[in-house]
């Protein structure tokens, strides 16, 4: 049980300090802060959470593990139902939060991510869903490469860290980033509307990603230990 609290617990913090930094600083500190913040909360749980759960906090994460036989498949169900619970907690923290200022509104976005009009960029639905399948492979390949080979957990954080700073300086101007789908659901449940209805074209880009990172790491040879 103790793994499924830290998948929840981590999820949780992840969105409260990723997208609350957008939401609640993003003004001042822009789309490089709020990356920065994304990747820094996700370093400091792994190690944290990384001895307890494995850290994923991302269903892409675990199901692509589950496919290359790096985690046991009864994992798969109660990870994702915990990292997605965790995600709405934190949206609902957040916004508990963002209300003590008497300006914030829903309509300003909320940190969703979206598609069209809803993207920060006003970029079409078709770069948003290959936005999010090329950057969401990219971080499964780094986890389960990471995860194959003799790397110490410090150094797993950090590249792990590093990688997702970087997909969000190249994607929120695109969709404002999701690559998890616990984290889009997380804030898209709060703000409802048009971000629950876009909420699909990010978790088929997600299933998509599953997919080619599977394929992509067995001819890289990357699920090998």
């Amino acid at each position: 049980m103790n793994k499924y609290i830290a998948e929840s617990l981590g999820t949780c913090l992840l969105v409260l300090v990723g997208c609350g930094s957008a939401v609640l600083a993003g003004s001042h500190i822009g789309f490089v802060g709020v990356s920065l913040a994304f990747g820094f909360a996700l370093l400091f749980l792994a190690y944290w959470l990384g001895p307890i759960s494995g850290c994923h906090l991302n269903p892409a994460v675990t199901l692509a593990l589950a496919f290359s036989k790096k985690i046991s498949s009864c994992n798969v169900v109660p990870y994702i139902v915990a990292q997605i619970i965790g995600g709405i907690i934190g949206g609902f923290i957040l916004l508990q939060i963002a209300q003590g200022n008497a300006e914030f509104s829903l309509a300003s976005g909320f940190a969703c991510n979206g598609f069209a009009e809803h993207s920060p960029g006003n970029y079409s639905m078709i770069s948003c869903l290959i936005t999010e399948v090329v950057m969401t492979t990219i971080l499964l390949l780094v986890v389960i490469g990471t995860t194959s080979k003799e790397f110490s957990v410090d150094a797993i954080g950090l590249c792990v860290g590093a990688t997702l700073v970087t997909i969000h300086l190249v994607s929120i101007p695109v969709t404002n980033t999701s690559v998890n789908l616990a984290r889009s659901l997380g804030v898209a449940v709060v703000h409802g509307g048009w971000a629950l209805e876009q909420l699909w074209l990010f978790a088929a880009a997600q299933l998509i990603a599953v997919l080619l990172a599977v394929v992509l790491s067995s001819l890289l040879n990357l699920k090998k230990n």
